[in-house]
């Protein structure tokens, strides 16, 4: 045994955890752990702008990659409030992300110091757990037991917070004779999927609902392994999507009131039996229940038992870990097929594919100002099978998921439930550290790139290159939208005269923000399109100075002020507002080639 402080043990076992990546702002209450970082050298750390946006950069971080879990560090009092937007996005998703907080000296915890706040009470309903730690030798067990609980059953955030003086104090510590805690996930029985399964093979038109629970569990190809044996179709979630990719034949579309396909919607409405693996019947997707649920029976596997049953009663529900359903669940399919016993699903399978051959939202329009279903097109020919998506919330991330292809799991990264504005940067650079040798683009509405525009400077200091495609409208656009039902258009403007940008085209001025100059303000490089034939080169050399420099590089896209995207409160009742694909020419990159 040896003597050290408690951070230097706390760094050490970061390290031996796999936690090595590091996001935050140094501070006088954290500024211990700072050096015991610096001493031992294991833990890369990239300094954020905000505090927030350090969160968002560990839930980026962890989410793009198998295994990752992201740190978030910062001083004490407003450093630890500036988390919980961080901490409630990656709760509400099921992401690991460890958040460490300095904190005033144990002492005067009562008495109103300087920067003092209780973090650990205001951070509790956003975390799996929230410390703080009073005593020295609690620290290395602290660590420990946050690992285990990132990990274990769902997943999610812990924060602990560490008063300066317990962060100097002295323990005997052994990082040889540290080891981490087992992991805990429920597991399946086999009587219980052979009783799932039994359900999925008595129905005509059965369907997989695959949630972001797979994909957390690493556990997508065994998905399509166990869709492919049953020739069942699938449904993804907006937190599965790409678990099984777009152009896979049992891809059956997403499902939902907004983020949903066309074909999605109705082969979902034709089917009779739903087995949901790693869901969680969100809202967004449901929509209405009676709708949801009528004429069909359902089976719910979850890796959090009190998930099931939640939101509406399955006829069978089973907590289990999802990859270890789905291993369970393919054993069991391989059996029955050798011995002759599976149903023939091939004409439902062509009945849904038939569907995605002629349900299509039309993409091909040549206004100017742009009209947004054309960028989409004209992404989906500039960024290929690889690209990583990152988007969190608005008109642009709806419109981005009804129209965009997404072809393997992690390559759709987005802050589904919390959906905060001003997540997209952040996030985008914490993928980029998790996935640095590959295409991320990342997808904003203006506002939600004003957020927190002033983490592309991160993006620029630690040459972390991404393609960041900002739709502007000058609008709060999904808000208005909204406001329609109440026949007002209140607040929602973000358009102005901006007197230091006389220079724009009639078409941009006005428009407010000049997103440019503030890019390249930032040290980024950026690019404007005003014309939708000018789309695809603009892409072009975004690729090109995203090559060349190693920084974000801004692509620009002037729309018109209003749209509406397809949405609405039943999946049965989506509104159109736009006119629909008539020919394959008016949807010239869906998945399947329109069959009017």
């Amino acid at each position: 045994m040896s003597k050290m402080r408690t951070v230097d043990a706390a760094v050490a076992i970061l390290e031996k955890e796999g936690a090595i990546e590091a996001f935050g702002l140094p501070g006088a209450a954290i500024n211990p752990f700072y050096s015991a970082m610096r001493a031992h050298g294991g833990i890369r750390h990239t300094l954020a702008r905000h505090v927030e946006g350090a969160s968002h950069m560990a839930d980026g971080y962890s989410r793009a990659k198998d295994g990752n879990i992201g740190i978030c560090i910062g001083t004490s009092g407003p450093a630890g409030t500036d988390m919980i937007t961080g901490l409630y996005a990656a709760w509400a998703d099921s992401i690991p992300m460890l958040c460490i907080t300095g904190q005033a000296p144990v002492a005067k915890l009562h008495k109103e110091d300087f920067q003092a706040v209780d973090i650990e009470s205001i951070a509790k309903p956003v975390t799996k757990m929230a410390m703080t730690v009073l005593e020295p030798g609690q620290v290395p067990g602290a660590f420990q037991k946050a690992f285990q609980l990132m990990r274990s059953g769902r997943p999610g955030p812990v924060l602990l917070d560490l008063p300066i003086d317990v962060q100097l104090a002295e323990i005997e510590f052994d990082i040889e004779t540290y080891e981490p805690l087992p992991i805990e996930k429920p597991k399946a029985s086999r009587k219980q999927l052979e009783k799932a399964l039994d359900m999925l093979t008595a129905g005509e038109r059965p369907l997989i609902v695959a949630g972001g629970g797979i994909i957390n569990a690493g556990a997508s190809a065994q998905l399509v392994e166990l869709a492919e044996i049953l020739n069942v179709p699938v449904i993804p979630t907006l937190m599965g999507w790409g678990t099984i990719p777009d152009d896979h034949q049992l891809m059956a579309g997403m499902v939902g009131l907004q983020t949903s396909h066309r074909y999605g919607n109705e082969n979902y409405l034709r089917s009779d039996f739903v087995i949901g693996i790693g869901n969680r019947w969100a809202n967004r997707h449901t929509g209405g229940l009676d709708t949801y649920t009528a004429g069909r029976k359902f089976v719910h596997i979850d890796i959090e038992p009190t998930q099931i049953g939640r939101v509406f009663s399955p006829d069978l529900g089973i907590a289990s870990d999802a990859g270890a359903a789905l291993a369970g669940l393919v054993e069991l399919a391989r059996e029955r097929k050798a011995a002759g016993s599976l149903a023939d699903y091939s004409a439902w399978v062509a009945e849904c594919a038939e569907r995605k051959a002629s349900l299509h939202r039309k993409t091909h329009f040549e206004n100017i100002p742009i009209k947004p279903q054309r960028v989409y097109e004209e992404m989906n020919k500039a960024f290929g099978r690889d690209t990583i998506y990152v988007s969190t919330i608005g008109l642009s991330q709806i419109a981005g998921a009804q129209m965009l292809h997404v072809f393997g799991p992690r390559k759709w990264i987005n802050a589904g439930q919390a959906g905060p504005l001003g997540w997209t940067a952040p996030a985008a650079l914490g993928v980029v550290r998790g996935k640095p040798d590959e295409t991320v683009v990342a997808l904003s509405g203006d506002y939600d790139f004003q957020f927190m525009i002033e983490e592309l400077a991160v993006g620029a200091q630690f040459n972390l290159p991404y393609i960041h495609v900002v739709v502007n409208n000058s609008y709060l656009g999904l808000i208005r939208q909204s406001q329609r039902g109440f026949s007002m258009e209140q607040n929602v403007s973000l358009a102005f005269e901006n007197i230091n940008s006389a220079d724009l085209s009639e078409t941009t001025r006005g428009y407010g923000v000049d997103h440019l100059k503030v890019a390249e303000g930032m040290g980024c490089k950026a690019v404007r399109v005003e014309d939708p034939s000018d789309l695809a080169a603009a892409f072009d050399k975004a690729k090109a100075l995203m090559g060349e420099f190693r920084v974000p590089v801004v692509v620009e896209v002037i729309l018109e002020k209003v749209t509406n995207i397809s949405m609405g409160v039943e999946i049965n009742a989506v509104n159109e507002f736009e006119e629909l694909a008539g020919t394959a020419a008016d949807a010239p990159t869906a998945i399947l080639a329109l069959q009017a």
